[in-house]
């Protein structure tokens, strides 16, 4: 009897490892550098698990959801509810990979017609201040560092078991709860978590090239400048229906299929769409 106990026991504590906690992040951002009275908010999520976490939008995982299942119906592109899917639009169009066993955090973003990868080569370096006080329910500590341009204050909690935080954010002594820039453009609040079976797959709608950050940097760069002639270059030369972006915000991203549209309509008008979303998009989280 005593050994039964023993193997439900321990049965029962590897169905709680395996699970994962997903914590829900309110991020607040100014991302438009012409019109900072303009403030973006959605949530995101903070996926761990035992060997790494995600972080991702919160849109994002509802778009490829939708998409996943009318491709499953098979009714491809073209059954997908193009307003509902306006109404999922991102501000967030990457995601956050962070592997505890390499300690590695990869970043990706999509550019064009293509997501890029890098792993991030800059450390954090925390100075943690005495300085504590209570958010919500957790008790949590100040710290403070210099990342990417900016200055970023930090609250984290020893309250729960993990070492992490929102987008690159981690290596404290607990979890952060709350972290925002001295600006005031960019900061992520913890909202609620809870248990999720695993960590999702996030679908990438396109092929994944490896980079090194600067080399990302330099294509960002060039995208920004041009996105047109960007995505022309990508393509071979042509600039045709593109498809949807990872991030839910389809930057660099075309439509949902067009029907019997003119070519040069089309092209005008993802132009037109495309500038705007670098507009929308001119004061990002790095800066350097």
């Amino acid at each position: 009897m005593k050994r039964i106990g023993i193997i439900a026991l321990a049965l029962f504590m590897q169905n709680v490892f395996a699970q994962a906690n997903r914590f829900v992040y309110q991020v607040t951002m100014k991302p438009d550098a012409s019109n900072k009275n303009e403030i973006k908010t959605e949530n995101a999520y903070l996926d761990i698990s035992a060997e790494k976490s995600l972080f991702y939008s919160e849109n994002r995982y509802k778009r490829d959801s939708i998409m996943q299942r009318a491709f499953q119906g098979g009714g491809g592109r073209g059954s997908i509810n193009r307003d509902q899917m306006e109404t999922l639009r991102s501000n967030i169009n990457y995601s956050v990979e962070k592997d505890k066993t390499d300690q590695k955090t990869v970043f990706k973003d999509r550019l064009g017609r293509y997501i890029y990868s890098y792993e991030e080569d800059r450390s954090l370096n925390w100075k943690i201040l005495p300085e504590t006080t209570k958010i919500g329910e957790y008790k949590v500590q100040k710290a403070e560092t210099d990342f990417a341009g900016r200055k970023w204050t930090a609250w984290f909690t020893t309250d729960l078991p993990y070492q992490d935080g929102p987008y690159k954010f981690g290596g404290l002594p607990g979890l952060i709860v709350k972290v925002e820039d001295d600006q005031g453009d960019y900061s992520f609040d913890l909202m609620k978590n809870y248990k999720i079976d695993e960590l999702p797959g996030l679908n990438q709608f396109g092929n994944t090239i490896k980079v090194k950050r600067v080399d990302f940097v330099k294509q960002q760069k060039k995208f920004l400048d041009d996105p047109m002639s960007f995505i022309a270059q990508s393509s071979g030369g042509g600039a045709g229906p593109m498809r949807i972006g990872g991030g839910g915000g389809n930057r660099g991203g075309g439509g949902f299929g067009g029907g019997n549209q003119n070519p040069a309509e089309m092209r005008k008008r993802m132009e037109e769409r495309i500038k705007e979303e670098v507009k929308r998009n001119s004061n990002p989280i790095e800066l350097q």
